[in-house]
């Protein structure tokens, strides 16, 4: 049986509606010392949907749970058809204008550190160095039976080989890389063991029902209590994971600032919550600070 992760919250009905004011983001990067948390909404630009937002990928799809992943060799078959798929799409996605700001704001001494969610690895694409990726990445595979790492491209080579053929049409991507399929298309998928003791492969990404490794935890917290301020951007903040490095920044005195379209769990805590599109919102402050933002692809090509 799936489990479907608790992945709400309701929020508060006092507080002020969003702003357009991106004043008190440029003032806290040009004051320095800022710590970025980010979320799926900053990738949505890049193609990959978002969790919450509109049209978002929970109103049709209920993600993985360890538990139903270590249950049952059904379930990773499914993950993994799904995943195999989704991933073809996935790798195709490019660095927006979001994730080059955030890369230009760090060389140009603004940012104390980057933490993100997500785990397209598009903030290292966009040239961030040093990104805390709380919950894992899509590019590396895990043995859950020796503990051995490899790369996601071998994996994906190898269960190319094992699917010739496999070219079912998905219904859609998910922010984790997971295709929309039915239980009839994924009849049939094989799914390879680990090279080097025939265990059970997962990907190196925290999945719901799962927790974010203590030191990883820790190391956030330590960024949190270096920086001068906390600035969260496409993030809703409901589940734990992020949300409380909110709260430490909040209970510490840190000003947080949030960049989000929609409400978030963090509202009560932040001084500010920007409703804008990221792209529009990090483009316009790099305009404000004078820093000019690398060419993106369709600007290269």
């Amino acid at each position: 049986m799936r489990i479907r992760p608790t992945l709400s919250w309701t929020p508060a009905e006092d507080l002020p509606p969003g702003t357009t004011d991106l004043t008190p983001v440029v003032d806290a990067l040009t004051a320095g010392g800022v710590l970025v948390l980010s979320g799926a909404g900053i990738s949505t630009e890049s193609g990959i949907p978002d969790y919450r937002g509109d049209g978002g990928s929970l109103s049709r799809h209920t993600p993985m749970t360890y538990q139903a992943f270590t249950a049952t060799s059904g379930a990773r078959r499914r993950y993994w058809a799904r995943s195999h798929l989704g991933r073809r799409s996935f790798v195709r996605a490019r660095p927006n204008a979001g994730h080059r700001a955030v890369a230009a704001f760090a060389r140009h001494g603004a940012l104390s550190g980057v933490i993100t969610q997500n785990v397209d690895g598009l903030h290292q694409a966009a040239g961030s160095e040093g990104v805390v990726e709380l919950h894992g990445s899509l590019d590396r595979v895990l043995c859950l039976t020796c503990g051995a790492f490899s790369a996601r491209g071998e994996l994906a080579g190898r269960l190319e080989r094992a699917n010739v053929g496999f070219e079912p049409v998905a219904a859609g991507i998910n922010p984790d890389g997971d295709a929309d399929l039915t239980d009839e298309q994924v009849v049939g998928f094989r799914v390879v063991p680990c090279l080097d003791c025939g265990g059970v492969l997962k990907p190196d990404v925290v999945f719901f029902g799962e927790t974010v490794p203590p030191a990883r935890v820790e190391h956030c917290r330590e960024l949190v209590r270096r920086a001068t301020s906390l600035l969260v951007l496409g993030s809703s903040l409901t589940v734990m994971s992020g949300f409380r490095f909110v709260r430490q920044a909040a209970e510490a005195g840190k000003p947080v600032l949030i960049v989000n379209r929609d409400p978030t769990r963090g509202d009560p805590h932040a001084v500010t919550r920007v409703a804008l599109p990221l792209g529009t919102a990090l483009t316009t402050v790099a305009d404000r600070l004078g820093i000019v933002l690398d060419a993106g692809p369709a600007e290269v090509a």
